[in-house]
């Protein structure tokens, strides 16, 4: 029995050694980073986000005030066997953690979904990539990317599930453990959490549910590079819902430049083309 716990777990750190390597050596846990850049550099991608400042704020320092009054004692005494005498800054750090991550999850479902949609075409447009963005959304004239934005043709099917609220809390219990708990949490998070960016993406390319598997599980280490980098920002106490936005814009570029990596003399994307033939 022991022999075959020791072997499981060789399996499992091997292949997150070559999930850790795939994904340093894809460079797309750098486009959160991008997306922060060229949000703040682009005036007319926070249109968005400032029409949905005052809901949003008004969610956050209501959970935030309940999570601390109910939470807080609790999580600082169990703290305590594992952080000593940094429990009760520990506990706060962590209470900072889990609000964000409720009212990022709380705000997207039920009050900036279509928001998010908006800043993810915007930037698709703001990158001249029209052709992918007319499948799922009437472009007209106007001056800047967001007055492009027509009616929305399509919009994603990825809504908040109990599913996704009941693995969050099966996970949360790993960050009583100091570091490497963690890490695991961030990392678990960051393997669903990347291919979720690209919803939009998909249903843009009009790829079926085979067709999203295979590409995600052929780009793995990259989606959950892109996932654990977005996952820490979005952890950032009161920052939550500005990194969701910046996080959308990184998603966004990363679109862009996957497209234009692909794109021949004819419009077509050859190896996508080729791995939807598989696929079908």
């Amino acid at each position: 029995m022991a022999e075959k716990v020791k072997e499981v777990a060789v399996e499992e750190a091997d292949r997150l050694k070559t999930l850790t390597s795939d994904a340093a050596r894809s460079g797309a846990y750098l486009y959160p980073i991008r997306g922060i850049a060229y949000f703040v550099s682009h005036k007319s991608l926070w249109k968005p986000l400032t029409s949905k400042l005052a809901p949003t704020m008004t969610l956050g320092l209501g959970i935030t005030t309940f999570m601390f009054v109910f939470t807080y004692l609790p999580q600082a005494a169990v703290m305590a066997f594992t952080s000593g005498p940094l429990a009760a800054i520990s506990a706060g750090l962590l209470v900072l953690s889990e609000s964000s991550t409720l009212i990022t999850i709380l705000s997207k479902t039920f009050l900036i979904e279509d928001a998010l949609i908006d800043t993810f075409d915007g930037t698709l447009m703001s990158k001249n990539t029209t052709d992918l963005l007319s499948e799922g959304r009437q472009i007209k004239a106007g001056g800047d990317p967001m007055a492009k934005l027509g009616k929305l043709l399509k919009k994603p099917l990825v809504k908040f599930t109990p599913k996704a609220m009941i693995r969050y809390l099966m996970y949360l219990p790993l960050n009583f453990i100091p570091v490497v708990g963690t890490v695991v949490f961030v990392l678990l998070q960051g393997k669903r959490t990347g291919p979720a960016a690209h919803a939009r993406y998909f249903q843009l390319k009009q790829w079926n549910k085979s067709q999203q598997e295979k590409h995600i599980e052929q780009y793995r280490g990259a989606y959950t590079g892109f996932g654990v980098a977005a996952v820490l920002l979005e952890l950032v106490p009161l920052a939550s819902i500005f990194f969701a936005f910046t996080n959308t814009v990184g998603a966004a570029l990363w679109a862009a430049d996957i497209e234009k990596q692909h794109i021949t003399k004819e419009g077509t994307a050859p190896k996508l083309r080729e791995q939807a033939k598989k696929a079908e």
